[in-house]
């Protein structure tokens, strides 16, 4: 029964989607007095199920600009990067001051032996070492004028010469190192005229060595000679000395 008059309500209540235009302009009559009489008003129905969402809003204005953070961690380096291309060449720069004096060094050590000697007389022995007794320089000592000898005492290479005036007989003359002749000299003598004669070598002595000029062979050719204006000399120098 209570649902048959809740019908009945719905069927006599206006509707509220015409416009209100319509609803001022025309006038409604009034239901028949049979309908009405004796209905009462229905309960209310159930709410309705939610409508479809509406779509998304646009985007409002950007906010204030926020405080700026605390500092982050350092990362870790990186790689290292490609070499770059060399770059110009600089200007000159000034001259550095100048660097102090340095200490002395140890002077070296020079090895000297040399002599040079002269026939002071036309007197001599035949296969004897020959005495030169004018010394022109001695100064090492290294020759010795009592027996006609140089005495090695730096061992190296050492140069050996001889000048000899020849008069009244041939010369024949030899170098000797340790008792064995190394170098010969013959100088035929020309009737009523002064000659010369000469040589030279190089001999590498070791300490202890001995080298000297003899008249080789008999008396033969020992025309050896030595006045005020002529001399006959013997000389020799150490050119290097041995490093070993």
């Amino acid at each position: 029964m209570l649902l048959l008059q809740a019908v009945l309500l719905l069927l006599v209540l206006p509707s509220h989607s015409q416009d209100t235009t319509t609803e001022e302009s025309e006038v409604l009559p009034a239901p028949p007095s049979r309908v009405c009489s004796g209905w009462m008003a229905g309960i209310p129905g159930h709410p309705g199920h939610n409508g479809i969402p509406g779509r998304d809003g646009r985007d409002g204005t950007s906010g204030a600009k926020g405080e700026k953070g605390d500092e982050g961690l350092v990362g870790p380096k990186g790689d290292p990067g490609e070499t770059g291309v060399p770059g110009l060449e600089g200007s000159r720069g000034f001259p550095g001051v100048q660097g102090r004096k340095g200490e002395p060094g140890e002077s070296a050590y020079v090895y000297r032996s040399a002599f040079s000697v002269g026939l002071e007389t036309r007197v001599t022995v035949p296969s004897v070492p020959i005495r030169f007794t004018k010394i022109f320089y001695n100064q090492q000592n290294h020759y010795d004028g009592t027996t006609g000898k140089f005495h090695c005492n730096i061992p190296g290479l050492y140069y050996f010469s001889y000048h000899i005036t020849v008069y009244l007989k041939d010369v024949k003359v030899s170098l000797y190192k340790n008792d064995k002749a190394v170098l010969f000299t013959f100088d035929q003598y020309q009737d009523k005229d002064l000659d010369q004669a000469s040589s030279s070598v190089l001999l590498h002595l070791e300490t202890g060595d001995q080298v000297w000029l003899q008249v080789y062979g008999t008396g033969e050719h020992n025309g050896l000679y030595a006045d005020n204006d002529n001399d006959s000399t013997f000389t020799g120098f150490l050119l290097y000395h041995d490093t070993n």
